[in-house]
């Protein structure tokens, strides 16, 4: 994280303020309350978003009936949805920031054993903008996690959202890559070009036939 801070590392995990304890003794009965809170940044200070994902990059129990409220939170299968319909680009500069940014992310919580983070997505129609952050980072890997994931891993289809922090940071990265798009640009069709030779070059490569 210091790099982050001191080098200008590219991350979008949202800043934790501080950890605070509250307590509450009734005196009637002499019992304690405790609460236990997390102050972080408010990721839509001063923006009016007209859709909120909470994205976690799975498709098992991920959807809700939207009812348009506002502030309403949506989750990956309604992403996918909306995505479908209306695809989300950004610029190949901005595109970029987010995956160095997820990236780096990603790896330094599974370092951390830690999983079931998510990338919370708000869409400002009015400024034409993302507004993205990566919350719920403080959930380790322990037992009873581990537990969730042998029970709702047997005999299904498809992976349980809670899975080890190598897995999940692999298919966190590969499902936020997949939801926001690099718009494309002058230079698309070049490249499109280029990734095609290169394709084709390697197959024959494989092959062992030898350009001229």
């Amino acid at each position: 994280m210091s790099e982050c801070l001191f080098h200008d590392l590219p991350s979008v995990i949202a800043k934790i303020l501080g950890f605070f304890q509250i307590v509450i003794k009734n005196p009637v009965t002499g019992v304690d309350y405790n609460w236990f809170l997390i102050c972080m940044e408010n990721l839509f200070y001063d923006r009016s978003p007209t859709r909120i994902f909470d994205l976690k990059g799975s498709m098992r129990n991920r959807r809700i009936q939207s009812t348009g409220e506002q502030n309403e939170v949506l989750l990956d299968e309604n992403m996918v949805e909306f995505i479908y319909e209306s695809p989300l680009f950004s610029r190949e500069h901005s595109k970029k920031l987010l995956r160095a940014s997820v990236w780096n992310d990603t790896l330094f919580l599974s370092r951390q054993n830690v999983m079931d983070y998510s990338l919370m997505i708000a869409i400002d129609e009015s400024r034409k903008e993302l507004v993205v952050g990566i919350i719920d980072v403080i959930r380790t890997y322990t037992w009873d996690k581990k537990l969730e994931f042998w029970i709702k891993d047997r005999g299904s289809k498809t992976r349980p959202t809670v899975t080890r922090p190598r897995d999940y940071k692999s298919r966190f990265r590969e499902a936020m890559g997949r939801y926001v798009l690099q718009a494309p640009n002058c230079w698309h069709q070049f490249h499109t070009q280029q990734l095609e030779m290169k394709a084709l070059r390697t197959e024959r490569e494989k092959e062992g036939e030898k350009e001229v």
